[in-house]
């Protein structure tokens, strides 16, 4: 364990306790350490957590899902895990990644869910490898299709310059709910309050920090999308396993009618509208793991 993510891994440590979900790392990726949550029995559903600082965020509907093997893991330099050194295309890299990480947990065939960035991932992933992902759940607006846009605070952020930083008030649940407000989440997120503290001591590591920051910049370009990451409409019409997309039709990214032209360019897809902004699990946990439960479950 890296001392830097000491603090983060106590916090973690209660957090996970309280909610009755397990955790642990594997080995992958020449060595570094991955580190995942469980939670559960039956098919494996593997999470993958957005550019927040942590698996923790998906607690709520973690811990609701009830017919499902889940396995949410913390991409690289994210919560627990280590921070990866990446070489060649960003999307590349990504796919090889969970490639990896899928292999020492020992998952052949999965369903894979994607939140934000990670229903980016989730994409690029099933549409490498059609033979590993059974079903695929996208939950909020996945960043760099063609068809949504950066916010402007992510824009701004993805501006900063690493060797000259301005300077930022400390961690607290007030920045937390402050930086959730974008997303259309400040009202959802202050209903978990041992969430908001975790968020605050991820706030703190400098390697979940820096892990977001140079996701964000792999993502976001002055006027858009990073051309090297962007994935348009035509290579969603070639997505093999059946999808479920969990839509806020207030998602700064993108509102109903972006949320209805992916869902129509993704040959075999339900899309499912909910009152929410980028996280439309925080205020209907109940809903959307329903949702989930039942659609990979389904013949």
């Amino acid at each position: 364990m890296k001392e830097q993510k000491r603090e983060l891994a106590v916090v973690q440590e209660s957090v996970l306790t309280s909610w009755g979900v397990s955790h642990r790392f594997v080995e992958a990726v020449g060595g570094e350490s991955v580190h995942v949550l469980e939670h559960g029995d039956g098919p494996p559903l593997v999470m993958l957590h957005g550019s927040g600082p942590t698996s923790l965020q998906l607690l709520p509907l973690i811990s609701r899902i009830t017919r499902l093997r889940v396995v949410a893991v913390d991409r690289p330099g994210f919560g627990l895990s280590d921070l990866h050194r990446w070489s060649g295309p960003r999307r590349k890299a990504s796919i090889e990644w969970l490639d990896l990480v899928l292999d020492a947990l020992d998952l052949r065939s999965v369903n894979l869910l994607g939140s934000s960035a990670g229903g980016t991932w989730a994409i690029w992933y099933a549409l490498a490898n059609p033979d590993r992902v059974q079903r695929l759940v996208l939950v909020g607006a996945p960043p760099a299709l063609s068809a949504t846009t950066p916010p402007g605070p992510l824009r701004m952020v993805a501006s900063i310059d690493p060797a000259n930083p301005p300077e930022m008030p400390p961690p607290s649940r007030e920045t937390v709910v402050g930086s959730m407000a974008p997303m259309g989440e400040a009202e959802t997120i202050v209903r978990y309050p041992d969430l908001l503290d975790a968020m605050v001591a991820a706030g703190r590591d400098t390697i979940s920090g820096q892990a977001s920051l140079d996701e964000l910049k792999a993502l976001i370009a002055a006027d858009g999308w990073q051309s090297e990451v962007e994935t348009d409409l035509g290579e969603l019409r070639t997505l093999a396993p059946r999808t479920l997309l969990i839509w806020g039709r207030d998602d700064p990214l993108g509102g109903s009618d972006v949320a209805s032209a992916v869902g129509d360019a993704i040959p075999d897809s339900r899309l499912e509208l909910l009152d929410a902004g980028h996280g439309p699990w925080l205020g209907h946990p109940d809903a959307v793991a329903k949702l989930i439960d039942a659609f990979v479950t389904a013949d």
